[in-house]
Parts: structure tokens; C-alpha cells; sequence
């Protein structure tokens, strides 16, 4: 079988997106979220409480991209494994019903392949237009 010359290899283009906001090389133990649960990082906060804090994503794929997540650093897996993600998907379906009333998509990514891009858990709330059929 001879390799289709037009066809290009796509492998580069899912390689980890690179954090295009930031200027300089920051410490391996740098967390943008715990940045902004401390308010030393700019956020447009819509929720926060006690354990939880939402805010606008920075990324603008559809036009709600909210973030739920924990005030204490944990991965997406000691969310998940945590009494902590019923409170972070409750507030987040109440903050969701009310920036989406036409509907939202909630989504989690755990590692790499799935382009997870912070190693603080959290969940993402989806909206504000159709998002079609899943990936």
C-alpha cells in the first residue's frame, strides 16, 4: 500500500496544547487555579463558596466555556473519587441551567490523550449554542 501523499499526518497537531497566556517558564509546582482560588491570578469569578469556585474559562470554543472547580489541589482522579465532585457537578448544573437555559454539556478530561491541560481536577460546563454529536 503506497502512502497517500495529501494525507497528512495528524499526530503532531494532538500533541499537549502549550499555555500560549504565559510569558516565561513558570515552577513545575505552579498551578494557575490555585492562583486564582488565592485572587493572585485574574479570573471572572461566577461562583465561589467554602470548596468551590466557577469561572469563565479563558478559552472561547463555544460561547460558554465555565470551569467548576475544587478550592483544594487535587487531579482529576482524586476529584472524581471524592465526595467533593457531587458538590462541584451540583453547583456546576445550577450555574449551567442559568448561563445555558437551552441546554449545557458537562465534561471532564482525565490524561493526555484526552488534551487534559491542568493537572488541578476540575469540570467543565459547555454551552450557549447547539454542540452536535459526541467526539
Amino acid at each position: 500500500m503506497v502512502a497517500n501523499p495529501e494525507k497528512k499526518d495528524r499526530t503532531e497537531e494532538r500533541e499537549r496544547p502549550k499555555n500560549r497566556h504565559m510569558e516565561k517558564p513558570l515552577p513545575n509546582n505552579y498551578c494557575v487555579f490555585c492562583e486564582i482560588i488565592a485572587h493572585r491570578e485574574p479570573a471572572e469569578i461566577l461562583y465561589e463558596d467554602e470548596d468551590v469556585l466557577i469561572i469563565r474559562n479563558v478559552l472561547r470554543w463555544v460561547p460558554v466555556m465555565l470551569l467548576s472547580i475544587p478550592k483544594t489541589h487535587m487531579t482529576q482522579k482524586e476529584l472524581w473519587t471524592n465526595g467533593i465532585a457531587g458538590k462541584i457537578a451540583s453547583i456546576g448544573a445550577e450555574i449551567g441551567s442559568r448561563y445555558c437555559p437551552e441546554g449545557f454539556r458537562f465534561v471532564a478530561n482525565f490524561g493526555h490523550h484526552a488534551m487534559q491541560s491542568q493537572h488541578h481536577g476540575h469540570l467543565h460546563i459547555l454551552g450557549g449554542t447547539f454542540l452536535g454529536t459526541y467526539a
